[in-house]
């Protein structure tokens, strides 16, 4: 079962565009990262990659719209 530090929301997190990645900063200093395709296929939990930590993003499926416009 994962266990999930914190939750927060989509707004809070860092787009870029070229990666196309969410990120959001991690207590150790790294950056919690969630692919924009992985929250379309509704997958919510963003992951650190030095300590594991994982947080849970919040947002409704809509919300992503405002992402893809910015990849034309």
């Amino acid at each position: 079962m994962e266990t999930i530090y914190d939750e927060i929301e989509i707004e809070d997190f860092t787009f870029d565009p070229i990666t196309q990645l969410f990120q959001y900063p991690c207590p150790c200093g790294d950056r919690f990262a969630v692919s924009l395709d992985d929250l379309q296929d509704g997958e919510d939990v963003a992951v650190c990659p030095s300590c594991s930590l994982m947080v849970r993003v919040i947002f409704d499926p809509e919300d992503l719209k405002e992402y893809e416009d910015q990849l034309n």
